[in-house]
């Protein structure tokens, strides 16, 4: 992380914290009148959440899943074991390498006093070792009062493609990169799906890198 992503703190939005990324719409058309378990809405996030994890990282690619679980409750035990992972992995002895680091909060302004912490959690393993269909959309459902959901900030970093992917929600998702060779096929396939809003931005970046 520190050698490929020096400074770069692992914490949304990654994409105003980066040089090198776009930034996807997930949702289109949301009507909060027509949220239901695999309503079309949700279809559509979901098919644009795994196709670009699929179109980023390979069966054999090495990857670190991170998981930040921000603590707000003061002197309270955190849970060490935390069952994030062990759903959306096939084998359970890769659940083996999980590792866990308490760390400041993620978002020091707005912990004036100093109270929370974040709990990260790291899986290394490859991406045949998950079922990351599910565990997409249990991230895109946090907002949606769907289940299973996944509320907490879930980063997958493609150590091999050099790349960090982040779903923020159902609304959208963040891909950064080292350089705009690794993610420009990314870049030109899905274009049509990049956020409007960030659209002349990303445009330049990889006018930059031709």
């Amino acid at each position: 992380m520190e050698v490929n992503f020096p400074n770069l703190k692992l914490r949304p939005p990654l994409f105003y914290n980066w040089d090198i990324g776009i930034r996807f719409e997930l949702g289109v058309d949301y009507d909060s009148d027509e949220i239901y378990e695999d309503c079309p809405y949700l279809k559509g996030v979901y098919k644009r959440a795994i196709t670009l994890f699929k179109s980023l990282h390979s069966s054999e690619d090495c990857i670190y899943i991170v998981a930040n679980v921000n603590d707000f409750a003061d002197g309270e035990t955190f849970k060490r074991k935390l069952n994030i992972f062990s759903k959306y992995v096939k084998e359970k002895s890769v659940l083996s390498m999980l590792q866990q680091r308490t760390i400041p909060y993620i978002f020091p302004e707005d912990d004036e006093d100093g109270r929370y912490k974040t709990h990260r959690f790291i899986l290394k393993c490859k991406t045949s070792d998950l079922h990351y269909a599910a565990i997409l959309k249990a991230i895109c459902n946090q907002d949606m009062g769907l289940k299973p959901s996944i509320y907490h900030d879930i980063f997958f970093i493609n150590i091999d493609r050099r790349t960090i992917f982040h779903v923020y929600d159902d609304r959208g998702c963040d891909l950064v990169a080292t350089s705009t060779n690794t993610i420009r096929d990314i870049y030109e396939e899905y274009n049509d799906w990049i956020l409007d809003y960030d659209r002349n931005q990303v445009d330049k970046v990889f006018m930059k890198g031709s």
